[in-house]
């Protein structure tokens, strides 16, 4: 079936249906959303936790309430929104081929705009050695096996270790105790504060480095201490990898979009252009492990440049490249990555997220040597949140220079 729509969402998580409605109810034409899970609503529906804000009443709302209301939105708004529907590839320039439950089709449109998310590395990319037995799960796996059976004692495990030390980790930990699944320990790469995970022991600096036991999981190797030497046995039945985000780039990939080397994500500029006429990416595709307060936000924010195109809006070429120091002799440096990975003429703040903890540190933009800016930050960067750069110094880049480094001095 070949049909022809005037804008293609592709994902229907905070920032694709945020997108949806935007610019549907601004008259971008017939708008589209593909979801290829059996619900819209994207990560949010598996948090069945408050913290997504309120609703009419000022009532809070949990992940689930929240992925309703986006949902409804954009219905409202007037876009159509697809479940169980898989963009699978690209067929042209703007035309993508779709498995539906009503079979094979082929989407011509004006826009595109990839809305895919980021997902958890799970344990085979995390390279933790071991057979494959049972009670190993992503955050993810977690909150849908709890949204399933519910929080009943037995469905998940007895005895638990959580492995990360970001907000997801603690949702996690909190998850697992709702349970009825006793959490022997919290794994952290980084050095991390006790008080976070209440009376749950943390064991800072440390790695797991193996899973042991044939059908179900009996226990894990940690690996830590000063020389990274010492090892110990924590025994358990269930293990739960948290956080380490990566976007989920395939469809990105696909079609041959440049990726940013820091984030993996779609290289995009400050109106989410990526290096294809007509193709937009939001969200957490973009560099993942964002609120999705975040990913809404850039959802509404796209509208903007989509319907600037669709109105015959030029589409920008090129774009100065913005990156992060390498580290010296194979280590991290002190910042992770930086988005968006391109600079146009219109002056565009900076999400940074660092590598590790840092105390009061001075951001620094540079420009082939030349500094652009200085920022002195009065509190601490922590390797799970980003740090807004204003755009105050973008109307001292060169457009024909070099390359613009975003680094921290500690």
């Amino acid at each position: 079936m070949n049909r022809t729509v005037d804008v293609l969402v592709v994902g229907a998580g905070p920032a694709g249906l945020a997108a949806a409605e935007r610019l549907a109810a601004a008259g971008a034409g017939r708008v589209e959303v593909l979801e290829r899970e059996q619900a819209a609503g994207g990560v949010p529906r598996h948090c069945a936790r408050p913290g997504f804000g309120a609703d009419a009443r000022g009532r809070p709302l949990d992940g689930p309430g929240y992925a309703r209301r986006s949902v409804r939105a954009a219905l409202r708004a007037g876009a159509t929104v697809r479940t169980g529907v898989s963009a699978t590839g690209w067929a042209g320039p703007l035309t993508l081929d779709v498995t539906a439950p009503t079979g094979l089709e082929r989407i011509r449109t004006r826009a595109v705009v990839l809305a895919t998310g980021a997902r958890e590395r799970p344990r085979s990319a995390r390279l933790v050695p071991g057979s494959r037995p049972a009670g190993v799960l992503t955050t993810g796996e977690l909150q849908r096996l709890v949204l399933r059976f519910g929080a009943r004692p037995g469905h998940i495990g007895r005895r638990a270790v959580v492995v990360g030390g970001d907000p997801v980790t603690r949702n996690a930990v909190r998850t697992l105790r709702a349970a009825g699944v006793e959490v022997v320990a919290v794994v952290c790469e980084h050095p991390a504060r006790r008080v976070a995970f209440g009376a749950v022991p943390v064991l800072g600096g440390a790695v797991v480095s193996e899973l042991l036991g044939r059908g179900r999981l009996t226990g894990v190797s940690v690996r830590g201490g000063a020389d990274g030497a010492t090892r110990h046995t924590l025994r358990c039945d269930t293990v739960v990898f948290t956080g380490d985000w990566i976007p989920d780039h395939e469809l990105a990939r696909a079609g041959g979009l440049p990726l940013a080397p820091g984030t993996r994500g779609p290289a995009t500029d400050g109106a989410f252009r990526t290096a294809a006429p007509g193709v937009f990416a939001v969200g957490n595709l973009l560099r993942g492990g964002e609120p999705a307060a975040v990913a809404a936000a850039e959802g509404r924010a796209v509208a903007t440049a989509v319907i600037d195109l669709l109105e015959g809006g030029s589409w920008p070429e090129g774009g100065v490249p913005v990156g992060v120091p390498a580290g010296s002799a194979g280590s991290a440096g002190p910042l992770r990555w930086v988005t968006p990975g391109l600079l146009g003429p219109v002056a565009t703040p900076l999400l940074v997220r660092p590598e590790r903890r840092l105390v009061r540190p001075v951001l620094t933009v540079t420009q082939d040597g030349v500094p652009l800016r200085r920022m002195r930050l009065s509190g601490s960067l922590v390797p799970w949140r980003s740090v807004r750069l204003p755009a105050r110094w973008a109307d001292r880049v060169d457009l024909g220079g070099g390359p613009v480094v975003v680094g921290a001095e500690e």
